[in-house]
């Protein structure tokens, strides 16, 4: 299998990342020097997956503070609240992007006796335990996912949940990997997901790049593909998931979990335990992103539906927990009932 690319990289002083919109046509590089340009491009899916979205805005925390002149820690906290509540207005469902911005917040407020300049060395180095962390929990999630996906030949996977929406190795796709490196190779599905067509764009890129055997199809034939048993479980990744299990993921991931219920197939998510949202009791509290009805009139800069036409753009649905066969995480696979399941991950 060949190396996976690392799509968020701290390097000499600025952010790096792979901007996701140019591909598959073009692999490109971007460097990110200010809390502005990190919330761009959070914004505009340069970067994006929820584990990517949240180190994406510890680094910008950093790139925030680095150079403000604070006197005291009380007015570099005060900078780092502005730069926080400013960054977390980029995106609303990913609940990883305000979990990263609280934890480096608590980091700093937390500490005893550092001077301000140790202060802001201390953010750097919070956001780079984040994306540390995030690369150790997706090799677990590949290693717990790799048991329930060990006798499947292939899947079928939703936008993308692969190595370009975390730190590395990705969650949905990790056990992919994880097998892969271990001699067994996995046939992967790929819906287009439209309408930004993360699937078609990255997913299959990504393992096409990695030598994963892919096949590309529209999300309206994944009921035709399972019906001819050409995949044994559907795995897809999360944005948020509510204490009582409810998930979600990227628009279309609902149908797919009942096109999955409807032929017998498992259907697996898989989500660091910073995707979790104990706050909400149920996916009905979960906000849900609307985005620009160009995204929906057009295909790429091709006018496809007649001008002012009213459009619905929902960026995330929000399966039930009723649909969901497991829940993979870093921690081990939750199984119903989920309220309960999710309790003891946390508190046990």
């Amino acid at each position: 299998m060949a190396a996976i690319l690392a799509p968020v990289a701290w390097r000499d002083g600025h952010l790096e990342i792979i901007d996701q919109t140019r591909l598959p046509g073009e692999l490109v590089f971007i460097r990110l020097e200010t809390k502005e340009e990190v919330w761009q491009a959070i914004k505009e899916l340069k970067v994006r997956g929820a584990p990517a979205i949240g180190i994406a805005a510890a680094f910008g925390l950093y790139l925030a503070v680095k150079d403000f002149p604070a006197q005291d820690k009380e007015e570099l906290c005060t900078q780092l609240k502005k730069a926080a509540e400013y960054l977390a207005s980029s995106r609303p469902t990913a609940v990883n992007l305000f979990w990263a911005l609280k934890r480096v917040q608590e980091k700093v407020s937390g500490a005893e006796g550092l001077t301000v300049r140790e202060l802001k060395e201390l953010v750097l180095q919070e956001a780079l335990s984040i994306q540390q962390e995030d690369e150790s929990m997706c090799r677990e999630i590949g290693r717990y996912g790799a048991e329930l996906l060990k006798e499947v030949d292939a899947i079928l996977t939703h936008c993308n949940a692969g190595t370009l929406a975390t730190a590395r190795y990705g969650t949905a796709l990790a056990p992919v990997y994880y097998l892969a490196e271990r001699g067994k190779i996995m046939h992967v599905f790929v819906d287009e997901t439209r309408p930004l067509l993360q699937g078609a764009r990255l997913t299959a890129w990504e393992l096409k790049q990695a030598g994963i055997p892919v096949t590309l199809i529209t999300d309206s034939m994944a009921a035709v593909v399972m019906s001819k048993g050409w995949v044994q479980a559907v795995v897809v990744g999360a944005d948020r998931i509510a204490a009582n299990g409810d998930v979600a993921n990227k628009i279309g991931t609902y149908s797919l979990a009942i096109l999955a219920r409807e032929h017998d197939l498992p259907f697996y998510v898989a989500a660091p335990s910073s995707t979790f949202d104990l706050s909400l009791a149920t996916g009905e509290e979960i906000p849900i992103e609307e985005r620009d009805p160009q995204e929906v009139t057009h295909f790429g800069l091709r006018p496809v539906a007649p001008e002012g036409i009213s459009v619905f753009n929902p960026a995330f649905d929000v399966t039930p927990h009723r649909y969901i066969t497991a829940i993979i995480t870093e921690k081990g696979i939750l199984r119903p009932p989920y309220r309960e399941s999710i309790r003891q991950m946390f508190f046990k």
